[in-house]
């Protein structure tokens, strides 16, 4: 009996041992596991861009109607078509007329003098921010013309298609006529031709400068290197890390980060074909050079956003991951995505270092004329209705006072011909009836008709002048 409990009590130890080695060593795996950057996170909000996004989504309707009033023969719009023509933007029916009469600064609601109806047109302030848009567009296209070609040259094939160019125009601050006014007017740089495979338009690059492939998260590093005098080995692999209020950054995930920034990856603008991409260490490099690519792509906006459809367009072209969704929010801190402003059906991704309270750091004349608009899209109705009240007690004020001159100069006129009057009928014995006609020329009567021969044409342009 002794026998068979002593070797039991010798074992015993050992099993605890064991037991304890096995725990010590799944902690260890989950530890090492950690410290990878978990593929899959909750998206955490940011308030700050969501709001951003719902001025956007005003503006974005506001445009729609924008374009079907410049359409117009006259660029003006019977209120009583509005609603018609608003359904095939989207809108439903009586949607239209409220939702115009929330933007008095961006359209103006007038009275037609002749034909007595409603019509609608763009205020002073919004053709003038219109003007403004168009030259800021027009003065940076030589910019247009360098984010284009540092766009090609991302690309692991050197070609790009057109229409996934056109499709992004916007955010790229191309024109509309951009294949007429960018690339065929630089045939230096751009080389317009059709697939034989697909038969689509494709950009080509005739002859790569080295000199722009540079990135801007390069710029950015010796930036901070030389004003902050950060170590050159912390940063040289590393993106400026700005994670939103109230994402949670564990002691792990804080390490896991650490270790992320320190991976060292390809550039964009480097062909990697001849490299061996089967290896851990070149999948590692690959995904941190998917960001790099995404980082820059977002750094040639003229807003420093895009929407994750349209760089979904760019993916085979520039070897980024199928899942771009998931992709980017493990990498919050660099890139937030926003789902406000089409009702969730597109997703904005914003280059968070870019922004600070809702405004662009480093803004454009272009960002500067687009967000005018916006300005005028957030002014109170209320401040409308005073300017309104002011320009009427201005004018009302000013037809008194022309009023008042008109009838003193008419009693004077009076008198002075009465004066002649009396001294033709002391000559001549009779009523002189040229000094009569000549009496009338600055009367009040012929004032009115001077009125009514004025065209209807006339009349609108007095209208819009005022």
């Amino acid at each position: 009996m002794l026998l068979l409990i002593g070797p039991f009590k010798h074992k015993t130890p050992t099993i605890k041992t064991l037991a304890s080695l096995l725990l010590n060593l799944s902690s260890a795996r989950s530890l090492s596991h950690s410290t990878s950057i978990p593929k899959k996170q909750q998206r955490v909000r940011d308030h700050g861009y969501d709001n951003y996004m719902e001025i956007e989504k005003k503006t974005r309707k506001v445009l729609k109607f924008q374009d079907l009033i410049l359409s117009q023969p006259n660029q003006t719009l019977p209120v009583s078509r509005l609603d018609l023509l608003a359904r095939r933007l989207g809108f439903k029916q009586h949607e239209s007329g409220a939702f115009v009469l929330k933007f008095p600064h961006v359209f103006d609601i007038y009275e037609h003098p002749v034909q007595r109806i409603l019509y609608i047109r763009l205020s002073r302030k919004a053709l003038l921010q219109i003007e403004q848009e168009k030259q800021a567009l027009d003065a940076q296209i030589p910019d247009a013309v360098i984010r284009l070609r540092k766009l090609v040259m991302m690309s692991s094939t050197g070609r790009i298609r057109l229409e996934h160019v056109r499709i992004a125009r916007k955010e790229f601050g191309l024109p509309e006529d951009f294949e007429y006014s960018v690339i065929l007017k630089y045939p230096q740089y751009f080389r317009l031709f059709d697939a034989k495979e697909t038969r689509n338009k494709y950009i080509a690059i005739v002859e790569r400068d080295e000199s722009l492939a540079v990135c801007a998260i390069e710029k950015a590093r010796e930036r901070e290197y030389r004003e902050k005098g950060i170590d050159a080995e912390d940063i040289r692999f590393s993106f400026i890390v700005n994670f939103p209020p109230g994402f949670k950054i564990g002691k792990y995930y804080r390490i896991a980060v650490w270790k992320w920034q320190r991976v060292p990856y390809w550039s964009p603008y480097e062909d990697v074909s001849g490299y061996d991409l089967r290896s851990l260490e070149a999948q590692k490099r690959m995904e941190k050079r998917a960001v790099a690519a995404i980082h820059e792509l977002l750094s040639l906006t003229v807003e420093k956003k895009i929407t994750l459809e349209r760089i979904a367009h760019f993916r085979l072209a520039m070897n980024l991951p199928k899942r771009l969704k998931e992709f980017l929010l493990q990498h919050q801190g660099i890139f937030y995505i926003s789902t406000r402003g089409n009702q969730g059906k597109l997703h904005t991704v914003f280059l968070r270092e870019a922004y600070k309270r809702g405004d662009l750091i480093e803004p454009n004349d272009l960002y500067l004329a687009r967000r005018k608009l916006a300005d005028l899209v957030l002014l109170s109705p209320r401040k409308a209705n005073v300017d309104r009240e002011l320009v009427n007690y201005r004018r009302d004020r000013e037809d008194h006072e022309t009023g008042r001159f008109r009838t003193e100069f008419v009693d004077d006129d009076f008198h002075n011909s009465a004066v002649e009057d009396n001294v033709g009928k002391d000559r001549e014995g009779g009523d002189n009836l040229d000094s009569d006609m000549g009496c009338d020329d600055g009367s009040d009567f012929l004032d009115e008709n001077d009125d009514c021969l004025e065209t209807p044409e006339d009349i609108h342009v007095d209208e819009r002048a005022n």
